[in-house]
Parts: structure tokens; C-alpha cells; sequence
């Protein structure tokens, strides 16, 4: 299967600038965005021979997530069953024969850090959710996590010390997260590999210097960790301050 994850920083606009035809020439199994940044009825956006679902925020113009399908799953689940956390449309899940297929938006602690606090328990109830699918059948998560774990995955650690997605806090989250039996599939096939992100800021030419972060993962259940085939960074789609990651695994 090929799977597909991308923050297109608002849809309404990503369609604008090549969405629909990355989208064909992708021709992605399961193809899940973050950041849609729409109510339902703001966008028509249907692909002939995929299903799509939305979980949108319910601040407008704000967060939001969305999953397109080829094959029909057996159940949907919007959110993670906890009121205080299923406000802003950040997880869509997808249960198949053999997986559940996660699409999650990770809440920005922000600049001054004003959201730390709240994203520390976010990541504690996002691990507990996980870890409930993976008793029942492996785990496919994707998304825009809003951390970079290593120093190896942003051009600046010393700089970003303190800023928001290189904190210790949230990187020790993701080191929870994959301690409690997940890996990160990209570093997995790639655990070396420099100078390859999946976000830069819109200031001061960050993409043409290729001074970014790699916010943008596919993670999944250690038990299939043989299954992964590829994983990729398409740094050359442009569309959003993110560029899409990719997922080749065997799901049979």
C-alpha cells in the first residue's frame, strides 16, 4: 500500500497552488492531510474511486483533518472519545481488516510556549489511544506531530533550543512514544540521513536555503516494522510550507 500524508496549510488555498494534481499523479492508497483549515461545505473536493472523511475544528478557518480512501474501511472514528481534546478536528481514524490507519494534527505549543502545558497532556492521551488500537491490531499513524525529535531533524538545533517543536518536553514525548512500541518508519530505513525536512518557514527564503524541520511523520506499530518497503520526504512538491511524506508497507 501507498500512503500519503501532508499539511497543506489550508485546502481551500493548496488546491490553488497543484493539490488536485499531486494528487492524481500520487495515486495513493490512503491519502490523509492536516491543517484543512475548513468547515464542512467550504470545499467541494471529490477524487473518483476514493471515499473521503473530514473531522473539522469547530473554530473557524482553524486546524482540521481529513483522510481519502480507496478501499472502504470497516469503521470511522473521529477524535479520541475525550471532549476536551476533540475541539479542533486533529485525529481521524480508519479501522481496517488488518490496521487502523490514524491522521493526527499535533497541537503547536506555540511561540512564547503558551501551549506547552496542554500538549504535554495532549501527547499523554494521544499515547494511552494508541496503545488501546495496538492491542487489538497494528497501528499506521501519520501526520504533522509539530516536533522535531533529533538534532538531526532540523537545520538549527542549537538555535531552536526553546522553540516551539524542539523543546525537551515534546521531544521526550515522542521518545515515549516510540519506547512504548512504535518506530518512526523514515528514520527506521534512513536513521543517518541529513539535510532532509518536510517543513520550512515562509521567512527569509527558508525553503530555498533548505533550512527547515522534519515535523512530518509516518509512524507505526513495531510488529510490522518488516513490513515497511519506503518511506520518502517529497521535498520538490510545493503547495504548503510542508511537503508530503510517503509510506510503502505491506498491509496483507
Amino acid at each position: 500500500m501507498k500512503l500519503i500524508s501532508w499539511n497543506v496549510n489550508g485546502i481551500r488555498a493548496c488546491i490553488t497552488k497543484g493539490f488536485k494534481e499531486f494528487f492524481k499523479t500520487a495515486n495513493a492508497d490512503i491519502f490523509c492531510i492536516q491543517e484543512t483549515k475548513c468547515q464542512k461545505g467550504q470545499v467541494e473536493l471529490e477524487f473518483e474511486g476514493y471515499k473521503s472523511y473530514w473531522n473539522s475544528a469547530e473554530k473557524k478557518g482553524y486546524s482540521g483533518t481529513a483522510i481519502f480512501t480507496k478501499k472502504e474501511p470497516l469503521n470511522v472514528t473521529y477524535g479520541i472519545g475525550i471532549e476536551e481534546h476533540d475541539k479542533e478536528g486533529r485525529v481521524i481514524t480508519l479501522e481496517y481488516e488488518k490496521f487502523y490507519m490514524v491522521n493526527i494534527y499535533t497541537p503547536n505549543s506555540k511561540r512564547e510556549l503558551e501551549r506547552l502545558e496542554y500538549r504535554q497532556i495532549w501527547e499523554d492521551e494521544i499515547r494511552k489511544y494508541l496503545l488501546k488500537l495496538n492491542e487489538t491490531k497494528p497501528v499506521i499513524m501519520c501526520g504533522d506531530l509539530n516536533v522535531a525529535h533529533e538534532e538531526i531533524d532540523l537545520k538549527n538545533p542549537k538555535t531552536n533550543h526553546r522553540s516551539a517543536g524542539f523543546t525537551d518536553e515534546e521531544r521526550n514525548k515522542m521518545t515515549e512514544l516510540l519506547q512504548a512500541g512504535f518506530i518512526d518508519s523514515f528514520r527506521y530505513l534512513y536513521p543517518t540521513q541529513e539535510n532532509i525536512y518536510s517543513w520550512w518557514s515562509y521567512m527569509r527564503k527558508a525553503r530555498e536555503k533548505n533550512v527547515g524541520w522534519r515535523i512530518d511523520y509516518f509512524i507505526v506499530s513495531k510488529d510490522i516494522e518488516n513490513k515497511i518497503k519506503e518511506a520518502k520526504i517529497d521535498t520538490d512538491i510545493l503547495g504548503s510550507d510542508h511537503c508530503p511524506v510517503e509510506l510503502e508497507i505491506d498491509t496483507k
